[in-house]
């Protein structure tokens, strides 16, 4: 049997969350979805779209989807909807877990690979975040779990893009975009989306593409006369494979984020065994601190792509398909806390044949 795929939706206080989960669960799409709230304080789903069940904590939505309030810890809501589904009593074929505006989206991303019980049934697709396009500077100035919720995204979402000016937009969106590169990037107004920039995103899939903004690895090729700091460098870029280009940030000047990313390139092939002893040794001590990485790998003896990706100390590879006649290059991207970003990057240098 296949599958479950789950969405994870979050996004800081205010962010629109569940107007865009009202979107997506009045739309005319046929598809069967299973909501699970985890909330306190915001605005529930208004009334006038659910119809009452006789379970206490699901209810039935007027779009023949359902909702489970989550009383409980999440390992049993799923369990729940998983007995009730097999007994035949409801009907889903898709799961979307709206988050609490204040929730830290790793936790929730990990239960899908930490109990037999769930991974047996479901598979994480992707995480989704909203970022409010009024108040989002300011909260992600002032809040890390709205830092975290952007580290942890597969796609944002920039919301209320109409309170704004569009150079406001753009501002946060190069903010957005060095926090999270991987991240696909759209505005959206009163929660209008197209349910494929949803659902399926496949976010977590270790055979999707390494999405990486081409602008992001563009950066050092731009003006920096007006940065306001020193983009100086004490050693030559040219042969070294990887990306110097983002220890800046446009358009929030004034402070730097402590979610941050990097990239790492190169052309030479990795020993496999120095660089799995090297990334067992660097999860061991930064694991919790890591919120999101992901890389296509050239590695020396095999023919084919190696891919890779994890959440905190949760790693996994998978073999995907040949190089054909593609350049064989590295891509990996990290998103963490206060990451020591050139020990990484010097630690993945000592791993490449030589």
């Amino acid at each position: 049997m296949a599958l479950i795929p789950v969405t994870i939706l979050t996004g800081f206080l205010g962010s629109g969350k569940t107007t865009l989960l009202k979107h997506i669960l009045t739309e005319e799409h046929g598809k069967k979805i299973a909501v699970i709230e985890n909330e306190f304080g915001e605005e529930n789903i208004d009334n006038d779209i659910l119809v009452q069940d006789n379970q206490e904590n699901i209810v039935q939505m007027s779009n023949g989807c359902i909702c489970c309030t989550i009383r409980g810890d999440l390992v049993e809501a799923l369990n729940a909807l998983w007995e009730q589904r097999k007994d035949k009593k409801i009907s889903f074929d898709r799961v979307v877990i709206e988050t609490t505006g204040v929730a830290n989206p790793g936790p929730v991303a990990q239960t899908f690979f930490m109990d037999d019980d769930v991974a047996d049934h479901y598979v994480l697709d992707a995480v989704v975040t909203l970022v409010d396009a009024k108040h989002g500077p300011q909260q992600l100035t002032e809040h890390e779990e709205a830092q975290r919720q952007v580290g942890f995204a597969d796609q944002i979402f920039i919301t209320k893009t109409d309170l704004v000016t569009p150079a406001e937009v753009e501002a946060l969106r190069n903010r957005l975009m060095h926090m999270n590169p991987r991240a696909p990037i759209a505005g959206i107004s009163k929660g209008v989306v197209p349910l494929n920039a949803v659902l399926d995103l496949k976010g977590f899939n270790l055979n999707a593409k390494l999405d990486i903004d081409p602008h992001f690895l563009e950066q050092e090729d731009h003006d920096h006369e007006n940065c306001g700091h020193d983009h100086a460098h004490d050693h030559d870029h040219s042969s070294c494979g990887h990306d110097h280009s983002h220890d800046h940030h446009h358009g929030h000047a004034g402070h730097t984020d402590r979610i941050q990313s990097f990239v790492f390139r190169s052309d030479k092939p990795f020993d496999h065994q120095k660089l799995e002893d090297f990334l067992g040794g660097i999860l061991e001590v930064f694991g919790e601190k890591m919120l999101r990485y992901k890389g296509v790998l050239y590695v020396k003896g095999t023919n084919r792509k190696v891919v890779f990706q994890g959440v905190h100390q949760m790693m996994g590879s998978d073999m995907a398909g040949p190089w054909g006649t593609e350049p064989k290059q590295t891509r990996m991207v990290f998103i963490g806390i206060d990451l020591p970003k050139d020990t990484l990057l010097a630690g993945l240098e000592g791993c490449l044949v030589q």
